[in-house]
């Protein structure tokens, strides 16, 4: 199994590249989450109250992308992250994993971008790593009917580990460049349909060309950026975001007494 952890060690500063004023626009606005066309104002505000980029605990997202054997996954990750492909394809055994780190309004905000295998025999190990995650993308080929035919099963198998109202949906068509325009509007139109069927925001890219998979990767921490923020700003109510809620020493001591009271026997 291929699994490579990030280290502990301080992370450089943000790329300039990597920065994200303005909210990216979708690929359709017959299949997106949302077509607004700036932030949540509630997310701008609470941004701006928070220069420092201690924003709570929506700093970091993990995604997931699933998707059949060969449909370019891990192209379209390397693409992104490593602005590299490689047409040497070697399948991915269990998992991989990339950090990519961006600046949303101001604030630090990393993407967990986890690859997971194609295959059947390592689904079992790669679902174990479906957890826990806000963002599910999953890819298929535009070139290949039945790559979309199972984009309903891969959706099941993330969302029995997953809340399916807490996670964002992309579903995402790889390999434009080798359609042709009579194929690749067939594809489109059902691709799109889907989409909508699934509550999905649908992309189009091509990983060797490198169309649309900038665009797509900051549309997607964007959109997962926003609603870390607003989940956030829900739990906290009227507390700012950040807040450190100070306790008394009174206060303290009967918490103490409290806990020791209610602790049990056994160890936790």
């Amino acid at each position: 199994m291929s699994l490579r952890i990030p280290t502990m060690s301080v992370l450089p500063p943000v790329r300039r590249d990597r920065v994200i004023a303005q909210l990216p626009q979708c690929f359709s606005k017959e299949a997106a989450l949302q077509t607004a066309k700036e932030f949540n104002n509630k997310v701008k505000t609470a941004c701006q109250q928070q220069r420092t980029g201690t924003v709570g605990r929506f700093k970091i997202s993990k995604v997931i992308v699933v998707g059949d054997l060969a449909v370019g996954k891990t192209c379209l990750i390397n693409r992104f992250c490593k602005d590299a492909f490689d047409k040497n394809y070697k399948a991915t055994i269990g998992v991989d994993f990339e950090m990519e780190r961006f600046e949303v309004l101001g604030v630090p905000f990393s993407l967990q971008l986890w690859d997971t295998a194609g295959q059947e025999r390592f689904k079992c190990i790669a679902s174990t790593y479906y957890r826990g995650a806000q963002v599910v993308v999953i890819a298929f080929d535009l070139n290949d009917v039945a790559s979309l035919d199972h984009v309903r099963q891969w959706l099941e198998d993330a969302l029995k580990e997953n809340d399916p109202t807490a996670v964002q949906l992309f579903l995402v068509g790889t390999k434009k460049d080798l359609s042709s325009p009579a194929q690749y509007a067939r594809m489109e139109e059902d691709a799109i349909s889907l989409a909508q069927e699934i509550s999905a925001e649908y992309w189009a890219v091509s990983s060797l060309t490198g169309e649309n998979v900038r665009e797509f990767f900051f549309r997607l921490a964007s959109l997962a950026f926003e609603n870390n923020v607003l989940a956030e700003l829900e739990k906290s109510g009227p507390r700012q975001i950040g807040d450190v809620v100070r306790i008394s020493s009174s206060s303290s001591s009967n918490l103490q007494a409290t806990s020791k009271k209610k602790q049990p026997n056994c160890c936790q």
